[in-house]
């Protein structure tokens, strides 16, 4: 069996394996199934159960679901009326509700998996259970899922399912999941004391004195390389009227995703009203002044460019932003940093002349190779299109498609790169960034997308060379994407040991004992002078402990002093990743090797230095 007939087919197929299996072991009278679709690893089947489905019964159900796959029944296709579907699954309150949202004319299809069990689905499927009898399949997990994402109707049960066409692909994978929890930045994170969350903000992260630091050295090598490209930051208001997306057209097409502040009504002392059930009571709607937390940059960088008169001599001008924003998202999608609901981007709004824009997305993606490169990451560029919200006219949209899918044919030859339909923004094309991690794992971090519309929207003019008005284009980047998102992606990237350049504490000083504190002490003077973060453990405990400490926090470089190391100025190193002390490097040298893995943002170990 191919790969693909086993993603699209078998997998499927085991989804309705996994129905008739829980429904054996609870009975048809206790179970109602909803959906069961395959996915990247597997597969899963939503429930409504009499009692939680737990760990102890992961065995049971893939026992029998062996079973029944060795009974080698038949799977029978069917094409069935509406009338008839409702009569099939009378008893099954989310196959019947499917069935009723159907137009009338809807080609409805079942399959049945033996007599006793029926699905209702559009198929491919196998027509044997023989056909699985060489798939290999564990039980993932079971958590709790919404009817249709609806925190308001029935709390399902979902069973995820591993599926692959072998044991040893399994195995494999196993392999890999097992390696990706170690990774988890949601384990690593408060491990190495870089942030936290909390109930009283939910999806809103406290980012601790280590994780800070991180935050920032990104942040400053962001603006070192946007400083060196001529772009200039811009810092706009957190809170904006609604006004500003109205214009922008957010407000349609973004309005549950924003944190909105409506205006409570007061009396004419100030004092807020309340309404019959002693709640504060608001102003109506169309007498309000609403307020959002921003969701984006972009409506404040196009009130920025409007704000004086501009020219073609000033284009192309680059606003940058690491401003705050805020999207409000369901409480079951957030997930660590990888989703959250408080979050900074490496934004920027380049405005350009339509002749500038193959020119500025290159130096864009030259940003792009250096930032991933010292990163020691790899990543391929996918162009997503108009969506069905979109925003303007088709024609301004077919000539910004044809504007990018010219850039990245000319980067990475013509199909070169994956087209991404109908995923674009509301206001224009993108070109996503899809980085790969260590363990082969793909994340869409950066974007770049080019809009003709909020010009528009805005009446962004400059004044051409033949002294008329023109409407800009607006570049919209951010490579990092969302720093949360990012820093997630490299925490489980490098599993908490970043390189020297970037890791919150780069120098962990051990004086020996305390009366080797003095010379610790200077040490550390000398290494806040370079600019090397570093921290120090001057308690009176036993030496190898604080060498652990250091170590669990992945610190790159270790320095033990004791007496010899004062008399001689030297220190002894311990580098993480090996168990072998390097005794008696000069301090100079050592501060110098710092200074030089600082300066070029390298990976090499300091061990690669010493030795030469």
């Amino acid at each position: 069996m191919s790969r693909e007939d086993f993603n699209d087919v078998y997998r499927h197929s085991l989804a309705h394996i996994l129905a008739k299996a829980v429904i054996e072991i609870f009975g048809k009278e206790n179970v109602q199934y909803a959906i069961g679709p395959q996915i990247d690893d597997g597969l899963y089947y939503d429930f409504l159960l009499p009692r939680t489905v737990t760990q102890e019964d992961f065995p049971l159900i893939e026992e029998k679901m062996h079973e029944i796959i060795k009974r080698r029944e038949e799977w029978i296709y069917r094409e069935v009326s509406k009338e008839d579907a409702l009569k099939l699954f009378n008893d099954q309150k989310f196959k019947i509700e499917l069935i009723q949202d159907l137009p009338e004319d809807e080609r409805i299809t079942i399959y049945y998996t033996g007599d006793d069990f029926v699905d209702l689905c559009r198929g491919p499927h196998i027509e044997n259970s023989q056909e699985l009898l060489g798939a290999a399949f564990q039980i993932k997990s079971a958590s709790g899922s919404y009817w249709r994402g609806d925190e308001n109707r029935d709390q399902l049960q979902r069973i995820y399912v591993y599926a692959f066409p072998d044991k040893q692909q399994l195995k494999d994978h196993l392999k890999l999941i097992a390696e990706a929890q170690e990774r988890d930045h949601k384990k690593l994170g408060p491990q190495l004391d870089l942030f936290m969350f909390d109930e009283t903000a939910p999806g809103m992260p406290y980012w601790l004195p280590h994780g800070w630091r991180l935050y920032n050295t990104l942040l400053d090598f962001s603006r070192e390389l946007q400083d060196a490209h001529g772009y200039n930051e811009i810092c706009a208001p957190i809170f904006n009227n609604r006004k500003l997306y109205l214009i922008s057209g957010h407000w349609a097409h973004y309005q549950n995703n924003m944190f909105v502040v409506p205006e409570l009504d007061r009396d004419e002392n100030g004092q807020i009203l309340l309404d019959e059930n002693g709640s504060f009571k608001m102003k109506p709607v169309e007498e309000a002044d609403i307020y959002s937390a921003k969701p984006m940059n972009c409506p404040n960088a196009m009130i920025v460019f409007k704000s004086k008169t501009r020219s073609y001599r000033d284009l192309p001008l680059r606003l940058s932003e690491n401003q705050v924003l805020h999207r409000k998202e369901k409480s079951g999608q957030l997930n660590g940093l990888l989703r959250v609901q408080e979050f900074r981007q490496d934004d920027d709004h380049t405005f350009v002349m339509e002749s500038q824009i193959e020119d500025e997305i290159a130096d864009i993606f030259e940003i792009t190779d250096t930032i991933y490169s010292t990163l020691g990451l790899s990543y391929r560029a996918e162009l997503s299109t108009r969506p069905e919200d979109f925003m303007g006219d088709i024609e301004t949209w077919n000539t910004a498609e044809a504007a990018l899918k010219k850039i990245l044919d000319a980067k990475y030859g013509e199909g070169g790169y994956e087209i991404n339909e109908g995923d674009g923004a509301f206001y224009g094309p993108k070109i996503d960034l899809q980085m790969k991690d260590a363990l082969g794992r793909e994340w869409q971090c950066g974007t770049i997308q080019l809009d003709f519309q909020l010009p528009l929207n805005f009446e962004l003019k400059y004044t051409a060379p033949d002294g008329s008005l023109k409407q800009p284009v607006v570049i919209h980047r951010a490579l990092y994407g969302s720093f949360e998102r990012f820093i997630a992606v490299i925490i489980e990237n490098f599993k908490g040991a970043f390189p020297f350049w970037l890791a919150p504490t780069q120098v962990a000083v051990v004086p020996i004992k305390t009366e080797h504190n003095d010379y610790a002490e200077e040490i550390t003077k000398l290494l806040r002078a370079n600019k090397i973060r570093y921290e120090v453990d001057y308690d009176d405990k036993n030496m190898n402990a604080k060498i652990k400490e250091f170590k669990n926090m992945k610190v790159p470089y270790i320095i033990v002093v004791g007496g010899q190391e004062a008399e001689n100025r030297t220190v002894s190193i311990n580098v993480r990743g090996s168990n072998q002390q390097m005794r008696g490097v000069p301090l100079d040298e050592f501060l110098d090797m710092c200074d030089i893995l600082n300066e070029e943002h390298r990976l090499e170990l300091i061990t690669e230095r010493i030795s030469e």
